[in-house]
């Protein structure tokens, strides 16, 4: 295992001794206790710099919080993809980065000595067809990787968890829209198959050790800093440059895509319903929010033949489709149910389809990316 490396800029030095030197106060108001905290909330986010996490990094530290984020820089796509992705976090007084692989115990044991109250865990080996090609070590990062880090968070007494899963664990459901307490018993390909492990074993620490659990099943995500691999990313850069686009089977194959904006916003909001509901350790007690599974989604899924016809309206150019044989590991369609995410946590993904690939669309020409060979 390779030696983890941290870097912290001297800013977050002293923020980090304020914050040692701060108190909570408590006080009662209308017989009910308040728990009003002087010290910034800290939380750590593996994953930090990919796709979701260099946003949700952004967007904490906007809301105030400090961030130790972990991402050990795979070389599934260009490492330096993701450097970028986390340059604006590296600037900020209040965000530290380790650099270090999750199956490392002793660096996510350092990682969590720092203070943090709450672990947003996204990282894993990512990607269903490449998963087939090596599912040993599919297993090895996203299942070996999830059990170290949630025996690091017992360990330092971090009792809240969030668990980025993923809309392939339903498989080929014949029910739509999916609801979480949908049957999710056969996976197609072994990263489903991980995810839905990793689910379960989060339930297992919930129910042993008392953390409160949340698990969010992402539904198609898509926008700025989309992996390159992806199908949006891709399909886009090819239209670019007047390359034929692959279409797996006749391209009724239906996606639920969902704008980052929106995933983000659902994942805060899980954020705060742990961090809210169990401020004030001895008040509400830990594990009292217990283990919960949300869909985030937009729920409007759509043919790949529409989304290729969406990205030709927001690039203005005709695309070439090459049609080719279905992929093992693929799923039909997926579609999520938001009715609890809407209900429970107050979610709303407000971006259609049209309005996110314009967005794409402006980001991707604003960058470097679609000049990389293709």
């Amino acid at each position: 295992m390779q030696e983890s490396n941290i870097i912290v800029s001297e800013e977050f030095r002293s923020s980090e001794m304020v914050g040692k030197d701060s108190h909570t106060h408590r006080k009662e108001t209308n017989g009910l206790k308040r728990c009003l905290t002087l010290q910034k909330r800290k939380a750590l986010i593996t994953g930090a710099a990919g796709f979701i996490g260099s946003h949700l990094s952004e967007r904490l530290l906007s809301d105030g919080w400090a961030v130790v984020g972990v991402d050990n820089f795979d070389n599934f796509y260009d490492p330096q993809i993701k450097r970028r992705n986390i340059s604006t976090c590296l600037a900020n007084r209040d965000f530290r980065l380790i650099e270090a692989d999750i199956r490392d115990v002793e660096a996510m044991n350092a990682a969590c000595e720092d203070g943090a109250e709450i672990i947003i865990h996204l990282a894993a080996k990512a990607g269903v067809r490449p998963s087939i090609a090596q599912p040993l070590l599919y297993a090895d990062v996203n299942i070996n990787g999830t059990i170290t880090l949630l025996e690091a968070a017992t360990k330092h007494r971090i009792d809240k968890f969030i668990f980025g899963s993923s809309s392939s664990v339903y498989g080929n459901n014949s029910k739509v829209p999916f609801a979480e307490d949908d049957n999710v018993d056969f996976p197609i390909s072994p990263y489903a198959a991980t995810k839905k492990a990793a689910e379960l074993i989060c339930h297992t620490y919930h129910h042993l050790h008392g953390i409160s659990v949340t698990c969010l099943r992402f539904f198609t995500v898509y926008g700025p800093r989309q992996r390159p691999d992806l199908a949006i990313h891709k399909f886009a850069r090819l239209i670019e440059h007047g390359k034929p686009v692959p279409v797996y089977g006749d391209g009724t194959m239906m996606r639920d895509f969902t704008y980052i904006d929106d995933i983000i916003d659902g994942t805060v909001a899980a954020i705060d319903r742990l961090v809210n509901t169990d401020q004030c350790k001895g008040q509400t007690g830990v594990g009292t929010v217990g283990f919960k599974v949300y869909n985030l989604g937009e729920s409007r899924p759509i043919t790949v033949n529409e989304l290729v016809a969406e990205l030709e309206k927001a690039l203005g150019k005709k695309a070439a489709r090459k049609y080719l044989p279905p992929q093992p590991g693929d799923v039909e369609r997926t579609y999520a149910d938001i009715t609890k995410a809407a209900r429970e946590l107050g979610y709303n993904p407000t971006t259609p389809i049209e309005t996110g690939l314009a967005k794409f669309v402006a980001w991707l020409r604003s960058t470097q990316v679609q000049q990389k060979s293709i």
